[in-house]
């Protein structure tokens, strides 16, 4: 006997855009916001530095839009086609925002070491720079927002977006800092310009590669964490009690969605009505405890020599 029972995915969608498309939208407005000032920025002072950070604003406008159209897709309820929903769709997200970071750190390193070979003289720095500075005044905001929901809504594409809005921030408190030590230095000293440049590309890089990682992870069904692994097996026997015997759990996530299986072992002379009673309290308990979470318990009896051949996780879970 099998019984499934799904916790809330989230409160029941009215008409319109979802609340993760609506957070997306305040970043859509941030990026075009910021590459505006950011480009206007660069072509007042010539500074390869103030474009670099410029680029990386024209990605986070791309990365906001795809951002967006992945989570209109998983916001659509499950169907004959995908009965488990669309939820991976966060995964090609955040993989493409991945993608897009790394394009951008190689454009801007490659643009640096350009300028390194053909320097040019910079003008109008401090105007530059305070535009510079007001426009990562911005992102920050946004990013700061922008991870307190990815938390609340446990979205890996709002939380990839914050990220790379903040990636944009450390390049743009680098540059102006380099570009502020110029503004002072003597003429030699513009080099650094290039320099800075080449090592925000390389820490834009690091971000990349993390993001790519994490949604590798989730395409290829990686397993709840070990700490809510032990969730699940504490809300068994919060309700079994501290024998109770199971094995062959196994999870995996997708999207903000959990999903958990296990076999419940129980005395074989209950009946049907009792052992689903009992599997509800417990999907109730790990809803409980994990957001999000699509239990499906498999009821065995104990007296049953087959049901012990797998591993008892209850045992040392």
């Amino acid at each position: 006997m099998s019984t499934t029972h799904e916790g809330s995915i989230s409160p029941a969608k009215e008409s319109g855009l979802s609340p993760t498309q609506r957070v997306i939208i305040v970043s859509i407005a941030a990026s075009i916001t910021t590459m505006v000032l950011k480009f206007g920025a660069y072509f007042l002072t010539g500074s390869v530095s103030l474009l670099s950070d410029a680029a990386e604003s024209s990605v986070n406008l791309i990365a906001a839009l795809v951002a967006f159209v992945a989570l209109t897709i998983v916001a659509r309820p499950a169907d004959r086609e995908h009965n488990y929903g669309h939820d991976k769709a966060e995964y090609f997200s955040s993989g493409v925002e991945g993608g897009l970071i790394l394009v951008a750190a190689v454009t801007i390193i490659y643009t640096a070491v350009q300028r390194f070979l053909h320097p040019t003289p910079l003008t109008d720095l401090g105007l530059g720079l305070v535009i510079s500075l007001i426009a990562s005044g911005i992102n920050f905001g946004v990013s700061r927002f922008m991870l307190r929901k990815s938390k609340l809504y446990d979205s890996i594409t709002l939380e990839a977006d914050a990220h790379h809005l903040m990636t944009d921030v450390w390049t743009s408190v680098g540059v102006i800092a380099a570009l502020v030590v110029v503004m002072f230095a003597p003429p030699s000293w513009a080099i650094l310009d290039p320099i800075i440049a080449v090592i925000m590309g390389l820490n834009i890089i690091r971000t990349g590669v993390s993001l790519i990682r994490r949604s590798m992870a989730g395409m290829m069904d990686s397993s709840l964490p070990s700490g809510e692994i032990a969730q699940i097996a504490d809300a068994i026997r919060a309700k079994e009690g501290p024998d109770a015997i199971f094995h062959g759990v196994r999870t995996r996530k997708s999207g903000s969605r959990r999903f958990v299986e296990f076999h419940l072992l129980v005395p074989g002379d209950i009946t049907v009505q009792t052992g689903h009673d009992r599997c509800k309290v417990i999907e109730a308990e790990i809803n409980g405890q994990l957001a999000h979470a699509l239990v499906t318990i498999h009821v065995e009896p104990k007296e049953d020599g087959d049901a012990w051949e797998e591993e008892r996780v209850g045992a040392d879970a």
